[in-house]
């Protein structure tokens, strides 16, 4: 019955929120009131209890997040110490003539058996320990805290934009990027709380050191003085159970020294805890140990030498040596054997089946980046191409093909090749050891690396280890993964491509879509009013200028209304991209109604419209000199309005549109082409350049 009462009242005080506000209270009444030997027992026992959860926990986590609230128990042990020293040191001073458990059985203990009565040899053994807790593990922790402050908030700005280009590639969504960044956020928050709590730890061990000689001088004042003591007395007294309060505060102390130096140590790219991490990282390579064991052999044959330690110890070290390596042949045995397919013997007649169709989406690798698409072994770069396909997939409006990977022995073993109907689109070479940091512009320093570039957008970058991550991240550089890299050159090529993904198999399922939405307008579309060949060519002259298809209502509208007037894939294209012109002008210029355009002067587009009635729009040429003249021309007046953060855009008539379109595309691709009915009319048009005759 008592035990369920107490075990009501613990979660009546947790639920209640009284906690806080007790611990509070007990911290104070240990100030103020003086406290009998036996609960001090308790105190110091929980003390030392509390100091060694901490550690174990510390130890057995696998990144210091998971213990955010660390700093705030820091504050909250150091504070329990500080009043079980004043209590103890009350208690001391009030009782420490009786000698013996005046002061209660824990410091009676550490006095008495741990250093065997001996003030003198408890002085130095709690010198050593405050020289160990001091000088060398709260210092050093205090230094790495301070370290890892600056560098995490430093790194903040390189980690954000690290988000957003995985974010804006497909390789996570809008949820895991916010979870990401709350996560950089407590980082940040943490590391600066360690560094303000490494001062608290700091702070208790030098009380420790001034509680300890105020004790003794105090003691022995007292004990001569007042109860008439000899110095001999006194101090046997007053300095051994001073000696022994101060032994009890200091090892608790050191275990929150050591668990503070364990957490600001840790490597957070692990998700192994500290254990672990010794296994993996410190015994996993046999050739440290087999040269360990030969040399420690060595020493134990030398005449003199302690021959049977060393010699035990490096017949254990060869032990393990050996035992690491056969393990690591086995593992390379079984991963060749996964690999590597097995030899058929029989030989079979061939059929139709071995003739294999030809991937929408193919994606080779060289035998070292297996790994990057191996589950098994960690990778990650399959669930990633998912992403970018789903994200793509809502972006484009219709389902983006699977992509089949393989690897392929004849590329180089860092290399990659990513193909489109069979044939190579893009290729690249990554190092799977090590992560690209990429340079976006304006950096603040150099780093050491294999120089590269950037495939997807071809920006200056440099393959560094994974050591270097935050210190790239600081001098202003986008560090990424080998997997990214890929997933977002294989991002690139499908949006540039895109038009060549749609087929008729795709117009299919759109117009399926578009029958449960709206049956009455499906049915009489295709084949009644426009041949499914010409839909198809529609759709894929849309995606082939990145406009997205998921607006398919409105695009079957438009068809369905200016089908029995033309057949022309161009005319309809033409049609739709009007129907569309708000996605169209908002995809590019967001939803700012004032646009800034480059047009063309009214000469030269009557010219150009000349050349285009006479010969048409397929077989239309100018002259060489003016074509020159007018690229060169458009393409300083775009980056004059891309220097500005605008986008280019050039607005031309209705008629010159395709044909502008097609004359800019391959040089000048980030230059968007609008035909004058194409912009809504709410917007507003400024022209900042105009591209004539005699200028170009």
């Amino acid at each position: 019955m008592n035990k369920d009462f107490i075990i009501g009242k613990l979660k009546l005080i947790r639920h209640s929120g009284l906690g806080a506000p007790l611990l509070i209270m007990l911290l104070l009444s240990m100030l103020v009131l003086p406290l009998p030997a036996f609960v001090l027992d308790l105190l110091f026992t929980f003390n030392i209890t509390l100091s060694l959860i901490i550690l174990l926990v510390v130890v057995y986590t696998a990144k210091p997040l998971d213990f955010a609230i660390f700093p705030t128990v820091i504050l909250v042990a150091t504070l329990l110490r500080l009043g079980l020293n004043v209590a103890s040191t009350r208690i001391v001073l009030l009782r420490g003539h009786e000698g013996g458990d005046a002061a209660g059985k824990v410091i009676e203990a550490f006095g008495e058996f741990v250093i065997g009565g001996n003030f003198a040899v408890g002085l130095v053994v709690f010198t050593i320990l405050v020289i160990i807790n001091f000088v060398v593990v709260t210092k050093g922790a205090g230094r790495v805290s301070e370290v890892s402050a600056r560098f995490t908030l430093d790194a903040m700005p390189g980690k954000q934009m690290a988000i957003d280009a995985d974010l804006n590639s497909g390789l996570i969504s809008q949820d895991e990027a916010r979870a990401r960044r709350a996560e950089i956020a407590l980082e940040a928050d943490f590391y600066g709380s360690m560094d303000g709590a490494s001062k608290f730890v700091r702070g208790d061990a030098i009380a420790g050191i001034l509680i300890l000689f105020i004790n003794v001088i105090g003691g022995l004042i007292i004990g001569m003085t007042q109860h008439q003591l000899s110095l001999a007395d006194a101090s046997h007294h007053y300095v051994l159970l001073t000696i022994g309060d101060g032994l009890v505060a200091q090892i608790p102390a050191l275990l929150l020294s050591t668990a503070s130096a364990v957490i600001v140590t840790r490597v957070t790219s692990s998700s192994l805890d500290i254990g672990q991490q010794f296994s993996a990282q410190l015994f996993d390579n046999p050739k440290p140990l087999a040269v360990s064991a030969g040399a420690v052999g060595l020493l134990g044959l030398i005449p003199g030498m302690p021959n049977l330690p060393f010699l035990l110890l490096a017949g254990g070290l060869g032990a393990a040596a050996y035992s690491i390596q056969k393990r690591r042949a086995a593992l390379a045995d079984f991963a060749a054997e996964k690999i590597i397919p097995a030899v058929q013997t029989e030989t079979v007649d061939l059929s139709w089946e071995d003739v294999m169709p030809v991937d929408m989406i193919g994606l080779e690798v060289g035998y070292r980046l297996i790994p990057l698409v191996d589950k098994g072994q960690g990778g990650q770069l399959m669930s990633r191409i998912k992403g970018i396909r789903k994200k793509l997939s809502q972006e484009f409006g219709f389902l983006v093909p699977s992509v089949h990977i393989r690897d392929n022995l004849d590329l180089a073993p860092n290399a990659y090749q990513i193909s489109l109907m069979g044939v190579t689109v893009g290729a690249s070479e990554v190092h799977p050891d090590r992560e690209m940091a990429i340079n976006p512009g304006q950096v603040f320093g150099n780093l050491q690396g294999i120089a590269g570039k950037d495939p997807a957008f071809g920006l200056e970058a440099v393959w560094i280890a994974e050591e270097q991550k935050d210190h790239a991240q600081t001098l202003g550089y986008t560090v990424v993964d080998p997997s990214t890299v890929i997933a977002t050159h294989m991002s690139q090529l499908i949006q540039r491509h895109s038009h060549e993904l749609f087929g008729h198999e795709e117009a299919q399922h759109l117009l399926e879509t578009l029958a449960k939405a709206a049956p009455k307008l499906a049915e009489g579309l295709v084949p009644k009013v426009v041949p499914l060949p010409v839909f198809v060519k529609v759709m894929q002259n849309l995606l082939k200028e990145h406009i997205p298809v998921r607006d398919i209502r409105s695009i079957a509208e438009t068809l369905a209304e200016y089908g029995p007037r033309s057949q022309d894939p161009g005319t309809l294209t033409a049609a739709v991209r009007v129907a569309l012109g708000r996605l169209i002008t908002q995809k590019i210029n967001g939803v700012t109604t004032e646009i800034e355009v480059i047009t063309l002067d009214h000469e030269l587009e009557r010219l150009l419209h000349k050349t285009l009635e006479s010969a048409g729009e397929n077989a239309a040429v100018i002259e060489p000199g003016l074509a020159e003249q007018m690229h060169k021309s458009l393409e300083e007046s775009s980056q004059t309005l891309e220097a500005r953060g605008n986008p280019a855009i050039l607005l031309v008539s209705s008629l010159l549109r395709p044909w502008m379109a097609r004359f800019v595309r391959p040089s000048i691709s980030t230059l968007h082409v609008l035909a004058y009915n194409e912009v809504p009319e709410n917007c507003q048009i400024k022209v900042v350049a105009s591209v004539g005759q005699r200028q170009a």
